[in-house]
């Protein structure tokens, strides 16, 4: 068990490294040589010019201004001068709303926190229950429920106080939801005009014998939306095509390399082996080699692209259809288009750059089994990661194990590296074991078949939250119990084992406050120091950059990383709701965390970090639905402990909280969750009124025209032209259809001028 020393070690090591990490970053963001590494997202709005360009030839490498060294810490307080909405207009809603996450939790864990080290923690301390016992505890246990004598009256104070954490929690989040929603509706009313506030994607359109997927798009919605239709763009499936212009980026920069290499001395031309990484294989010139590949990439490209082009086959069943009018769009997305429910699938597209492309090339009838496998991937994925969880547990509960296996106890029982152990080591090890987990629920949610960026992001921070959830919180709980009492389990009855079990959970607030130290402390003052981009971005800069765009390109800013970073955080909010009640003296870490990472954060938001995107902050509303779920779960835990506490009088009354919790969920989600992820007519409609009236010459179909055309095709000199879509007259022009009974087309035709009989525009209904 770890003592109250141990923690005060784990404290120091961390509270030391987060303090050298912040020197580091003070210091290496005043030299100009790493101007673009803490400062890029200024670059890339325009707005700041290198100082490698002035000044004398030291001073453009070197800050010689010793007086910028004293006010090291000046970069904290510039982070809080800018307003929020301006920090909107610099970096979007997105942002802006991540980092009320954080405000969140320091609103609902202050007031938390006093009440709770005011009432709890003196009813806590002063028993003698844990001194009575045969348990391994710790001082701070003493401070904790397990503390509080077997059906002693004192339970009422924790039951009082479940209730008053429940509703302050309650109402933080029911002002917080009303304050996002409102900043969301506002924020679309107010922005600038953007492509996917007219356009829809259609998925899952019906196979026709007599027409193309694209005539058929076209025709469907002239004759549904024939007032408000302006002009589509099909999906090609250009995978292919996207992997050739990515491996000729790559061979791009070997070319750069070598002929900056070549550059620098021309006594000898540079050479390479054409085997596996260049270490076998003949050697070649180096220049000529990848010159000759890059030229034979570039005819692949070629063919591949008009291969694509010319294909009916390259065209998937889905399309980017564009309005005239917000309205229009509106209408489209959020109805059924079709009796059929299975076909013509609409919804709002994602904005052009938060289109995941690659999926879009998946037939929307894989996309179910897809699922299925990513679900039970994901189950073998989440509880086979218990067995890593239990050894580091077992790392941090070195005197329960001694009790086991006794001849350990020589090895670990030096006190410098048992405080070590104890204190540091499980934090960094279980950080160190979710260190690629992110990636691979990435990957997950890709094979999934999401079509956006931000969807993406989102599903993979729900996986996320869920193994976090069963690995970190109640595997930690379990499997330190199963550990930590493994002797009390073997000596006593089982009737007696529940009750273990419940004395035990407040117990792993030790492992927590450690973890929270490293993850919490030492992690968010390493976000700031950027080590890895800037390692890259020097060896970049030495072996490829040749002109200031390559310098550019050779920026990482990097993002806030939500499928990461928000369940993270919901970590936090989990272990200090449920040891508010349970072991309080946890709590004033997780507020150093919310303080110390909201400080940090809106620092690389102004800064550093550029937005992939933008959603409006539609992903609130997985956020106050995770923060309900650690509020019901602290609750739960609080009755079964309560259960082995003998305290029959209070425990029945926790039964209404879970109860008022959900009910409150249901509420919020009635009252705030339309706007985020229903767009109002009645806002589309006023937006659109005075865009007319501003604007009433605007080009729409020019703006919409290629605005969801593939970026490969972009690359292309002359294939734009070639793509399927709506072509760039104000006006849509009619196809005349191939089908003989032309009930595809009730409205007049240029090519033959009538119109369609009423009983044909009926039977086509019908057919739809």
């Amino acid at each position: 068990m770890a003592t109250l020393k141990d923690i005060e070690v784990a404290a120091a090591i961390n509270i030391l490294t987060a303090f050298a990490f912040f020197v580091a970053f003070a210091i290496l963001r005043l030299q100009p040589i790493n101007d673009r590494v803490y400062f890029p997202k200024w670059y890339l709005k325009g707005l700041r010019s290198s100082p490698l360009n002035s000044g004398a030839f030291v001073g453009r490498f070197v800050n010689l201004d010793f007086r910028s060294y004293i006010r090291f810490l000046n970069w904290m307080p510039a982070a809080l001068q800018m307003p929020e909405p301006e920090l909107i207009d610099h970096a979007g809603l997105d942002s802006a709303v991540y980092l009320r996450i954080y405000l969140v939790g320091l609103k609902i864990f202050v007031p938390i926190t006093f009440l709770a080290f005011a009432i709890m923690v003196p009813v806590n301390w002063t028993n003698v229950t844990l001194e009575h016992s045969n348990l391994t505890y710790s001082d701070i246990d003493k401070l904790s429920i397990s503390n509080i004598p077997i059906g002693s009256h004192r339970f009422w104070t924790h039951l009082v106080m479940a209730y008053v954490f429940t509703f302050w929690t309650c109402y933080v989040l029911k002002k917080e939801y009303e304050i996002v929603a409102s900043m969301r509706l506002h924020f679309l009313a107010s922005e600038h005009r953007r492509p996917d506030q007219f356009t829809v994607i259609v998925r899952n359109v019906p196979p026709d014998p007599d027409e193309s997927v694209d005539e058929l798009v076209e025709h469907f919605f002239l004759v549904n939306h024939p007032e408000h239709y302006l002009t589509y763009q099909v999906v090609y499936n250009a995978n292919r095509l996207s992997n050739l212009v990515k491996e000729k980026k790559k061979l791009q920069n070997w070319l750069d390399f070598y002929q900056l290499k070549y550059s620098r001395n021309q006594s000898m031309r540079p050479s390479s082996k054409t085997g596996f990484l260049g270490l076998c294989g003949e050697r070649v010139d180096a220049i000529d080699f990848y010159t000759s590949k890059i030229e034979n990439l570039s005819e692949e490209i070629a063919s591949e692209r008009e291969k694509i082009i010319s294909s009916p086959k390259s065209i998937m069943p889905a399309a980017f259809v564009s309005f005239k009018t917000r309205w229009g769009a509106a209408v489209c997305a959020q109805t059924q288009q079709s009796r059929n429910p299975t076909i013509w699938l609409t919804e709002w597209a994602p904005e052009p750059r938060d289109v995941y492309w690659d999926n879009l090339a998946n037939p929307y009838v894989s996309l179910t089994i897809r699922k299925l496998i990513v679900a039970v991937a994901f189950f073998f994925l989440t509880f086979f990661f218990m067995i890593p969880i239990a050894f580091v547990q077992s790392l941090a509960n070195i005197e329960g194990i001694e009790k086991a296996v006794p001849f350990l106890k020589p090895i670990i029982e030096t006190k410098v590296i048992k405080s070590f152990i104890q204190g540091f080591l499980p934090g960094i090890a279980l950080k160190i074991f979710l260190i690629f987990l992110p990636a691979i629920l990435m990957l997950m949610s890709k094979f999934e078949g999401f079509i956006s960026i931000s969807a993406l992001e989102r599903i993979s921070a729900t996986r996320y939250y869920i193994f976090q959830f069963i690995n970190v919180f109640l595997g930690s709980i379990i499997t330190g119990t199963a550990f930590q009492q493994l002797d009390n389990f073997i000596h006593q009855s089982a009737n007696d084992i529940p009750k273990t079990i419940g004395v035990s959970i407040p117990m792993k607030a030790t492992f927590f406050i450690t973890y929270i130290m490293v993850d919490g402390w030492a992690g968010v003052a390493g976000e700031i120091l950027r080590l890895k981009p800037l390692i890259i971005y020097h060896l970049k800069n030495f072996l490829l950059v040749k002109t200031e765009k390559d310098r550019e390109e050779a920026m990482d800013p990097g993002t806030l990383g939500f499928n990461t970073g928000e369940p993270q955080i919901q970590l936090y909010f989990l272990l200090g709701l449920v040891y508010a009640v349970v072991t309080p003296i946890l709590l004033p870490f997780i507020i150093v965390f919310f303080g110390l990472a909201y400080v940090v954060y809106r620092h690389q938001i102004i800064n550093v970090y550029n937005q992939e995107y933008e959603s409006a902050a539609a992903f609130w509303p997985d956020v106050h639905g995770r923060i309900i779920v650690a509020l019901v779960v602290s609750q739960l835990l609080l009755m079964g402990l309560l259960s082995t506490k003998e305290a029959a009088q209070s425990t029945p009354l926790l039964l209404a909280l879970p109860v008022l919790t959900i009910w409150f969920h249901i509420f919020c989600k009635g009252r705030y969750e339309p706007a985020f992820v229903r767009y109002p007519l009645q806002e589309a409609m006023m937006k659109d009124t005075l865009e007319r009236a501003r604007e009433p010459n605007l080009n729409m179909k020019g703006f919409l025209q290629n605005a969801y055309m593939h970026p490969v095709f972009k690359e292309g000199d002359d294939s734009e032209s070639d793509v399927a879509s709506g072509d760039g007259n104000q006006e849509p022009e009619l196809v005349p259809t191939k089908r003989q009974s032309r009930r595809n087309t009730p409205l007049p035709s240029k090519h033959s001028g009538s119109v369609s009989s009423l009983p044909e525009v009926q039977e086509h209904a019908q057919l739809l």
